[in-house]
């Protein structure tokens, strides 16, 4: 068997050129916050992702391979919880519940989503907002403080690579937040993508 082909940076989705891209890898979001995984492609390629450390990759971005080329990743479908209401202030109120618990949560104009857990659903039902299973992909919000000490601004900095992220340009070196995820000499995680089928559903 080949040797997966490493990948040491992220090159943001706005940087992407798509004649560069040459296969693509679809992660949930848990999968794609990772330092060291071997990630086998939706066309068959193997990836070691090997970042200096661990690093949140969005839907959309790409993994840089060591010769050039990029992998583009897929925000999975995920059996999610979507909390509405027609009360404004009440989904506010649902969304402080969920902070106060740390529970990820992916907060929108209309809705909150979040993995399913029968417990929450039942409390903010509770609190009179609607909570409905929904399969889509899923895009928690970022920690408060995980730019902190960053000196940009915004997802592009004008075409450059630091922190482990690829803008098209030069590199400063390493990848953000350090979640103790894997360090170095550990095994890789080995990510196979799950098979779905025409409902988006894992099989």
């Amino acid at each position: 068997m080949a040797q997966p082909i490493r990948a040491s940076s992220i090159t943001r989705a706005l940087a992407v050129r798509e004649a560069r891209v040459v296969d693509s890898v679809t992660l949930d979001h848990e999968d794609r916050h990772r330092r060291r995984a071997v990630l086998t492609c939706d066309g068959g390629l193997e990836v070691l992702l090997d970042l200096d450390k661990p690093a949140r990759i969005e839907d959309g971005d790409a993994l840089k391979l060591e010769d050039g080329r990029l992998v583009r990743v897929v925000a999975a479908p995920e059996e999610l919880i979507e909390v509405t209401s027609d009360n404004p202030a009440r989904l506010m109120r649902a969304a402080w519940h969920l902070g106060n618990r740390h529970t990820p949560a992916e907060i929108g104009a209309e809705a909150i989503y979040f993995a399913s857990d029968h417990v929450l659903v039942e409390m903010l039902r509770g609190l009179g907002l609607s909570a409905r299973p929904v399969t889509r992909p899923f895009r928690p919000e970022r920690g408060a403080y995980e730019h902190a000490g960053h000196p940009h601004a915004g997802p592009d900095h004008g075409g450059h690579e630091h922190a482990g992220h690829d803008h098209g340009g030069h590199q400063h070196g390493g990848a953000h937040h350090d979640h103790g995820d894997q360090e170095a000499g550990e095994q890789p995680t080995r990510h196979r993508t799950p098979d779905l089928d025409s409902s988006g559903r894992s099989s």
